[in-house]
Order: structure tokens, then C-alpha cells, then sequence
């Protein structure tokens, strides 16, 4: 965890996205801080991936402003972009390249120097258990298989961020706990991790979670202490449920519209 006067690894500040008069995001402030491992919660539509659109400069704020390692989102779209290793929600691989082609692209648009190219291709590999299927197509990769080399081609170019919306998202048990013990392992080596997830037995084991509805952050604390607060509550579940209700939710639904 930083300390106190070291700038946070991310930071949003009275951030606000809206698309015509829909307001998407509305005013979220948090930081996360280095070496920290954060969860972003809320229903379908509650903001959380459009907030991840903002932090990977997919999208501008409307107002307020977001920071990576202490690049400006807007003013310095480039240094953000270097500082992140990005695992999107939907797969975002090309089916006709091997996984050793597609981390070798990656290192490529990422500048990692030539001369480490080659090792840090098969350190990736290694980590991601795919040096057997190194010169295979991706469209022969099982489901568990892409995410590894999702998560290892994130890591090529060594950000100082780890941002994950969904990473677990459609994987079988098993490759939900291969997934989760790799990222677990990457948080006892001091990275910091934001993510955001449906599955709240996966966020109580953060350090801190930020709960948001209809775009605003009403909650942000470590689990255990948003549990001791909520009367009743035995769960971070039970914290999740009062605070956004039990509605079903769509998700052009949840977005707040402007006042006219």
C-alpha cells in the first residue's frame, strides 16, 4: 500500500460521462493506491465499465478528470495507455495468430526493447502455462486458455496498473480459480490491480471495494468494514443487495438521465 504523499496509482476525481442526456457516470471520486488491489461493483449499467472506458482513454469525461501513474487521461492519453496492461470484459484476440505471434505483435506496438523480446515472450509463455501451445491458432485455445494469454500479453510490457473488467467473466470453475490464483499472485508481488466483477466472493478478498448505482459511488471501504457497518449484513452480498436493490436491472437501464 502507498503511503502517505505517494500520488495514487489511480484517481478519479468528480468524474462524470454522459451520452446525450443520459448521465452514464456522475461524479465518482476514488483512488486506489499503489501496490493496492481494488474492485469496482455494481449491477448492469451502474457505470463500471464506462468508468474502465475512461481510465483506458477509450473515452473522454464529460467533466472531472482521471489519472494513471499520474498521467492525465485527456492531456496524455499515450503515457496512460504505456502504464496499463488492459484485460477487456469481451475476448480481444485474433484467432488467426499463435499465441507466440500475438505476444510478439503486443511487444511490437508496446516498444519493449528488441533484445528482451525473445525472453520476455518465453517468460510470458512459462507464466501463462502456454509454452505447449506457444504455435498454436488462437481459435483452437479453450476459453481458460485465452484469458492466460489475455492476462500475459497485459503484463508484457510491465505496467505499473493492472486494469481487469470482468476478467473471470464465462470461464468454467476451473478456469476461474487457475485465472484468480494468478491474479492473486500478482498482488503478493506489489502490483496494483483494479477490477470490476459480478462475483462478490471474488471482491471481499480485495483490499477495497467502490460500490456504484445509476452511476454514483455509494459506497467505497474495505469489505470487512462495509459489512460491520451495514446493519444485518453477514456478507459483502447482503451489502451489494441494500444498497442497489433487488430489481433486476437491463443495462441501458440503470444509466441516470440528465435534468432537463
Amino acid at each position: 500500500m502507498a503511503g502517505p504523499g505517494i500520488e495514487p496509482a489511480v484517481e478519479c476525481s468528480a468524474l462524470e460521462r454522459r451520452y446525450g442526456d443520459v448521465v452514464a457516470v456522475d461524479g465518482v471520486s476514488f483512488a486506489v493506491a499503489r501496490g493496492e488491489f481494488f474492485a469496482l461493483l455494481g449491477p448492469n449499467g451502474a457505470g463500471k465499465t464506462t468508468t474502465v472506458n475512461v481510465l483506458t482513454t477509450l473515452s473522454a469525461p464529460t467533466s472531472g478528470s482521471a489519472r494513471v501513474l499520474g498521467h492525465d487521461v485527456v492531456e496524455r492519453p499515450q503515457d496512460v495507455r504505456r502504464s496499463l496492461g488492459m484485460v477487456f470484459q469481451d475476448p480481444a484476440l485474433d484467432d488467426g495468430l499463435t499465441a507466440r505471434e500475438t505476444l510478439a505483435l503486443h511487444a511490437v506496438l508496446y516498444e519493449v526493447p528488441r533484445a528482451e523480446r525473445r525472453d520476455r515472450i518465453a517468460r510470458a509463455l512459462a507464466w501463462a502455462t502456454l509454452e505447449g501451445a506457444a504455435d498454436r491458432r488462437v481459435r483452437t485455445f479453450s476459453g481458460g486458455m485465452k484469458r492466460r494469454l489475455e492476462l500475459a500479453r497485459a503484463l508484457l510490457h510491465e505496467p505499473g496498473v493492472l486494469l481487469l473488467d470482468e476478467p473471470t467473466l464465462r470461464l468454467d470453475p476451473q478456469g476461474r480459480r487457475n485465472l484468480w490464483d494468478r491474479i492473486e499472485d500478482l498482488r503478493r508481488d506489489g502490483m496494483t490491480v483494479l477490477m470490476t466483477t459480478h462475483y462478490l466472493h471474488e471482491a471481499a478478498s480485495c483490499d477495497r471495494v467502490g460500490i456504484l448505482d445509476h452511476g454514483r459511488l455509494v459506497a467505497l471501504g474495505a469489505p470487512g468494514d462495509l459489512i460491520a457497518a451495514m446493519p444485518g449484513a453477514e456478507d459483502l452480498e447482503a451489502v451489494f443487495l441494500a444498497l442497489t436493490g433487488r430489481a433486476l436491472s437491463d443495462e441501458p437501464g440503470r444509466a441516470r438521465r440528465a435534468p432537463s
